[in-house]
């Protein structure tokens, strides 16, 4: 069994207020929690209304598998146009 974890950051830059994030946070958790079977959290930068710190984790039973869709993930989130991309990780337990 293989353990993969996405730390993300990213920056809204049209986000106004706290509700303007969260909109576009909740659309890209949908999105990709029903395009790629994973799950994900809103971990860090819960206060700041332009940046947020998500968490994406995924199980599967192959190290190969996870790798890549986590990266596919990290390539949908960069073609995003409402945040972009500061920084990423992904671990694999």
């Amino acid at each position: 069994m293989v353990v993969g974890v996405l730390h993300i950051s990213v920056v809204i830059p049209g986000a106004m207020s706290l509700k303007d994030k969260r909109r576009v946070i909740k659309s890209l958790k949908d999105r990709l929690g029903g395009r790629h079977n994973v799950s994900i959290a809103e971990v860090d930068d819960l206060d700041k209304h332009r940046r947020a710190g998500l968490a994406i984790a995924m199980v599967s039973n192959n190290r190969r598998f996870t790798d890549s869709c986590l990266s596919k993930i990290v390539n949908e989130i960069r073609a995003e146009r409402n945040l972009s991309l500061l920084d990423y990780q992904i671990e694999l337990f």
